[in-house]
């Protein structure tokens, strides 16, 4: 079985990188990446760039994506513009795509990465935090996503991945906001597929599982997550790394995957098929949610 790329814990590049995929694949192409601040979103933002891309990282937060960037520019030496954006705001989409056709007169890649998610019961998720997961995640990527079709896609084409989860696929405890939030994206992955094509735009999801050094396994596997690698109940028995999931979502966005459009790429050791649900206890020692 081959061994996982090697990877770093939090948002750092990493300090020698192998390609396993031409070094020019996308060179001079620009990515836009939604989250591309920390986490996932960091990772493909490097491993794009390390393969000749220039990158806008998009984020709430702007000092996040400040560092980011300088990190990123540091490692790879391309060009990465960070912007502060808040995916649920279409004028601001609107204001930011406009900034980085400004900085690099086109964008050739969305990755829409921005997300939010929590443990919680159904039963005591409040209204607010249930529409507060649907607007960045379903809301976010359908804004991001109309805005570059609208400026740029429409006339010359492009690519669209969508980070989205396998929550979607069965049921699942404490994520009923999440698990919505993603099978409408995957819905509209489809939707838009079918619809853009003809204007040779490819919209594909990329479905990631437990990945260590990540936010997220450490809100949603609890403290003792990532301590260890080894997941005896996921088929592959190891978690994920990051970088692994860039290199997905790097064959989603270049030519590599020429011919696909409307697929879910599914990253995750085999997990969603074999992961216990052992509803009883997650649900009694869940976390209640507070937006």
């Amino acid at each position: 079985m081959a061994q996982p790329p090697p990877d770093v814990e939090g948002d750092d590049c990493l300090p020698e990188y192998r390609h396993l995929f031409c070094p020019d694949l996308l060179r001079d192409q620009v990515a836009f990446i939604t989250g591309g601040g920390s986490g996932i979103g960091f990772r493909i933002a490097e491993v794009f760039m390390r393969h000749g891309c220039h990158t806008v990282i998009a984020s709430r937060s702007l000092p996040r994506v400040l560092t980011a960037a300088k990190k990123l520019a540091a490692a790879t030496g391309r060009r990465c513009l960070p912007l502060s954006v808040d995916v649920r705001d279409a004028p601001g989409v609107m204001a930011a795509v406009d900034q980085a056709l400004q900085e690099f007169g086109k964008v050739d890649i969305l990755v829409n990465c921005a997300a939010g998610n929590f443990l919680c019961p159904a039963g005591a998720l409040s209204f607010n935090a249930f529409k507060t997961v649907i607007d960045i995640d379903t809301i976010g990527t359908f804004n991001v996503s109309r805005v570059l079709y609208e400026k740029v896609f429409q006339n010359r084409g492009g690519v669209i991945v969508n980070i989205t989860a396998t929550l979607g696929l069965r049921g699942q405890v404490l994520q009923v906001h999440a698990g919505s939030a993603k099978a409408a994206v995957d819905a509209m992955t489809r939707h838009l597929a079918v619809e853009w094509g003809p204007r040779h735009v490819r919209v594909n999801s990329l479905a990631p599982g437990p990945i260590s050094g990540t936010e997220g396994l450490r809100r949603l596997g609890g403290p003792q997550a990532g301590r260890s690698t080894s997941v005896p109940a996921i088929p592959l028995q190891r978690l994920g790394n990051k970088t692994e999931v860039a290199h997905s979502a790097l064959y989603l966005a270049s030519s590599l995957s020429s011919y696909v459009t409307g697929a879910m790429l599914v990253v995750d050791g085999g997990a969603w098929l074999t992961l216990p649900n052992q509803a009883r206890g997650q649900v009694d020692s869940a976390p209640l949610a507070k937006l």
